[in-house]
């Protein structure tokens, strides 16, 4: 696998629509779609989060607040507030969490580097550890990876390993078109 095999997968549940993100939504909205969506796929993992919405509507608000500014600190030019997320080159962990629906697979090299941010492991997550917090521009990964000692696979395996997955920010929804 070389560089130019990478790319970044959404998972959706197969009640969603992929590639949005509740977030964007007027607030009253969101929260009516995720009490609707907690109450009809209960037993759902990917679903337990909007259980509890109050608390994560908040958590994912700031989340993102500091996401945007640490992006546009890293020369980054979000054209979104919210990120879509992604993951860079898929995960089983994800792909089961949203019982195994809608992937969406898009070439990394698709993706405009001032467009795109990554975590290693979720970004909501990350930040809660503060101290293992690491925002990384996409030439910073792929510098991270030239300089990791081995394999392309071995450095994702090295990653995924201690985080699960590196999760991907896209900043630019046209960029998403094919």
């Amino acid at each position: 696998m070389t560089i130019d095999d990478l790319h970044i997968v959404n998972y959706c549940h197969r009640s969603c629509t992929p590639l949005l993100n509740i977030m964007r939504l007027p607030k009253d909205k969101a929260f009516a779609l995720a009490h609707e969506m907690a109450e009809q796929n209960k037993n759902t993992t990917a679903f337990y989060r909007f259980a509890d919405f109050e608390n994560y509507y908040t958590r994912r608000l700031q989340t993102d607040k500091l996401l945007y500014a640490r992006f546009i600190e890293l020369g980054g030019k979000p054209l979104q507030y919210h990120p879509l997320s992604f993951v860079l080159h898929g995960s089983d962990y994800l792909n089961s969490w949203f019982d195994n629906g809608i992937v969406t697979m898009i070439p990394l090299n698709r993706i405009p580097s001032n467009h795109i941010s990554f975590t290693y492991g979720d970004s909501m997550a990350s930040l809660e550890r503060k101290s293992a917090f690491t925002m990384l521009t996409k030439d910073m990964l792929l510098n991270a990876i030239s300089e990791h000692d081995g394999t392309l696979e071995e450095f994702l395996t090295y990653v995924t390993e201690r985080y699960h997955y590196i999760e991907a920010q896209v900043w630019d929804d046209e960029c998403l078109k094919i």
